[in-house]
């Protein structure tokens, strides 16, 4: 009888439907952290028979050099074809497509329709401030119909809620911003949205904004540091407490009239207002300002024994960590440990240091790791116990949290291959995702002095490699080589079930795993 019953559950958990990922914002969840936890068929022994399982052309058109955004991912949608896992990817052209993840096919597609904005420039050739959509959109919970609500940012500024099963219009999309700002990935927290804005794209400024779904009077809330923009890549990381952390890029430091640039500015919704509710800023300030060293990195934030942590980074190419409840201590200015120099001794301001976000997993014995991009050679004063060959064009590092005399710091654990331009990476059942993104970032020539063109990076560009390595080691499990043809600026990786996205700027989705992956 006991035999028969074993027989009997097993069979009864073969039937049962496997519970599945989601990836439903742009760095797996609202703090950031690029760190896929309900990932179980990739893993360090198996990756390395990863492949091309489909690549998908969509018919977005790039603009400057944006074009596709990180992939977000439902794993159980119902649609009028049945149940599916579904990615919903944004492209720049303000057009939306929800992809069948198995088959690579596109499901629906929404293309936002709104006359020609008046700040639009004919001719366009800056690379920073491209006109469209540029925020990767944000997946809300299934709501009271039973519909998945994905909300996303026209280029025209308004904000949409489209129906994930098919793309309508859930409610009147209502104005968040102006035309053409240049704003970051939208989050989620507490039936809020957030994004942040950078670079004064067509006149919009550069501050945190926030707007209550379920606020009738639709109120934009914002929030603005005085100085500098706030462009990191995944935009704003929220902690437990409802603050939006977000880097404030090149700018100044004034305590009294609360300018809070080249630094880490913490939003927070108290009523019906967004106000500065903390705020870090590094010692060394104004030399970053003065080389054009943005404090520009999404921050990652996570839990390490029980306590909430952050850590970020800029293009001096050093990694803060910090308390969000005190991040810089009773003068703002004092982490709790800052690395060394990883990159960028030459102080190149536009080819080194660390770009983007960060990313941070914990393992199966409880060993919390802090992984950070970073373009250009390595430091040659670093010392990190385990090295993967020399690194000359950008590499990803990894550390580990740890407590010694009292006192937590981030101690170098690994640095991995070279890498074209390393962009940030995504995590998953121990393995650690990344790509060289192949990108000309060149922004000033001898003969020319500062010239940011689009036109002559996107010439210049070569192709993106896309690799996987093993999240202890960094060891190199997997390489894509050669298969990618185009190249990536500003996307970036997704993970769930079994995939890992990427979209290049040829507006082609690719999408990697195991053979046979259902």
């Amino acid at each position: 009888m006991r035999r028969l019953y074993s027989c009997l559950m097993f069979a009864g958990l073969m039937t049962m439907p496997a519970s599945g990922a989601d990836w439903l914002t742009d760095g797996g969840n609202p703090q950031r952290t690029a760190w896929q936890k309900d990932e179980h068929i990739l893993s360090p022994s198996n990756v390395k028979g990863m492949q091309i399982l489909w690549k998908l052309q969509l018919d977005n058109k790039p603009q400057q050099m944006h074009s596709l955004f990180p992939p977000l991912v439902i794993d159980h949608l119902k649609t009028s074809a049945g149940d599916k896992q579904v990615a919903i990817v944004s492209g720049i052209s303000d057009n939306i497509y929800a992809i069948d993840a198995v088959a690579g096919t596109v499901i629906w597609k929404k293309h936002f329709d709104y006359p020609e904005p008046a700040n639009n420039r004919p001719g366009n050739d800056d690379p920073l401030c491209p006109e469209g959509a540029l925020a990767t959109p944000v997946i809300g919970p299934v709501n009271a119909n039973g519909q998945r609500p994905v909300y996303a940012l026209a280029g025209d500024g308004k904000l949409h809620t489209l129906n994930a099963a098919d793309g309508e219009e859930l409610s009147q999309p209502v104005q968040f911003m102006g035309a053409n700002a240049k704003a970051y990935a939208l989050n989620l927290w507490n039936n809020a949205i957030y994004t942040t804005t950078a670079q004064g794209c067509h006149g919009n400024p550069n501050q945190m904004w926030a707007m209550k779904l379920d606020d009738p009077t639709h109120k934009v809330m914002t929030a603005s540091p005085k100085s500098g923009g706030l462009w990191g890549r995944t935009g704003a990381a929220i902690d437990s407490n409802g603050v939006a952390w977000a880097p404030t890029g090149d700018g100044r430091y004034e305590k009294d009239t609360q300018t809070y640039g080249n630094g880490l500015i913490g939003g927070k919704i108290f009523g019906d207002e967004l106000k500065i509710a903390d705020y870090f800023i590094p010692s060394n300030w104004s030399w970053l300002q003065k080389r054009d060293l943005d404090f520009q990195v999404t921050p990652a934030i996570f839990t390490y024994k029980g306590r909430e942590l952050m850590v970020t980074a800029s293009k001096e190419c050093r990694v803060y960590l910090m308390d969000p409840k005190n991040p810089g201590g009773d003068d703002h200015q004092t982490p709790l440990d800052r690395t060394p120099l990883l990159c960028n001794e030459e102080v190149n301001f536009a080819s080194a240091g660390i770009w983007g976000s960060m990313a941070s997993w914990e393992d199966s014995k409880g060993t919390r790791w802090v992984l950070t991009p970073f373009w250009g050679p390595v430091h040659p004063k670093l010392k990190v116990p385990i090295t993967n060959g020399p690194v000359t064009h950008g590499a990803v590092i990894a550390f580990k949290v740890e407590e010694k005399g009292g006192k937590l710091q981030l101690t170098p654990a690994w640095i991995s291959r070279d890498m074209d331009q390393a962009e940030p990476p995504v995590v998953a059942n121990g393995v650690v995702f990344a790509f060289g993104s192949g990108e000309n970032t060149v922004q000033a020539y001898p003969e020319l002095g500062l010239r940011d063109s689009s036109k002559m990076r996107i010439a210049a560009s070569k192709h993106a490699t896309f690799y996987a390595l093993d999240g202890e080691t960094g060891k190199e499990l997997y390489s894509s080589g050669e298969q990618i043809k185009s190249w990536v600026h500003f996307g970036g990786l997704s993970v769930a079930n079994g995939r890992v996205y990427l979209g290049t700027y040829d507006s082609i989705l690719y999408c990697f795993g195991l053979p046979g992956t259902k």
